[in-house]
């Protein structure tokens, strides 16, 4: 399975000279925020793939006129071709905005989600700011939140994607870094990763019994 991660810039190879063929055979694509609604709306279109997106925060505008055809997953834990995949979009609270959280009020969002992070972990974890020390910066806006990285600590996740933190911002910095399990993505502009392919769990009885008494 292939996932095109993107975030902070749209990149003028997809927006303005789509083909196909650029999106790599990506199965799916995964917004860590910062992007125009029209240009995930565009990619979920031409495409024909699932997009799904957490906010950044200057994702305001997305109130008013989200990515059409594109699946929010902040706050969410969901289940995508067998891989469990955490959004939690956002960034650390500098001027008191819209998608900006104190490392207190990120905690409490991680919490609304524990019980199913006990139940089955975190495969991918989707989220718009870094975590502390692994790739962000020392300013309040582009700081990274500690509990990320105990997340990170905790559930182990193969890979962790985001963005806020332009690439540009600090030219040393790389794209990937591992951090113990998980390979930590910054994934401004864009990115390719690649997975094997899972064979996804059967539904719970209750489900097929219900479609069966349809």
């Amino acid at each position: 399975m292939k996932l095109l991660v993107i975030a902070d810039e749209a990149d003028p190879g997809l927006w303005d000279f789509f083909t196909k063929e650029k999106l790599g055979g990506a199965d799916a694509i995964l917004s860590c925020g910062d992007l125009p609604a029209s240009y995930l709306s565009f990619l979920v279109t031409m495409g024909n793939i699932p997009l799904f997106y957490v906010h950044g925060n200057h994702d305001a505008k997305y109130d008013q006129n989200p990515p059409e055809g594109c699946d929010c997953i902040d706050g969410e834990l969901i289940n995508f071709r067998g891989y469990r995949i955490l959004g939690l979009g956002g960034s650390m609270e500098y001027s008191r905005g819209p998608h900006q959280y104190t490392e207190r009020g990120m905690r409490r969002r991680i919490a609304k989600v524990s019980a199913g992070l006990r139940r089955g972990g975190v495969d991918i974890l989707v989220t718009h700011a870094p975590a502390r020390g692994l790739g962000d910066m020392d300013d309040n806006c582009h700081r990274g939140f500690q509990c990320f990285r105990e997340l990170l600590d905790r559930c182990c996740p193969l890979y962790h994607c985001y963005g806020h933190v332009h690439l540009q911002y600090v030219p040393t910095q790389p794209r990937l870094r591992q951090y113990g399990d998980t390979v930590v993505v910054n994934a401004s502009g864009k990115y390719l990763i690649e997975l094997p392919d899972r064979v996804e769990p059967p539904k719970p009885w209750w489900r097929r019994l219900a479609r069966r008494r349809a």
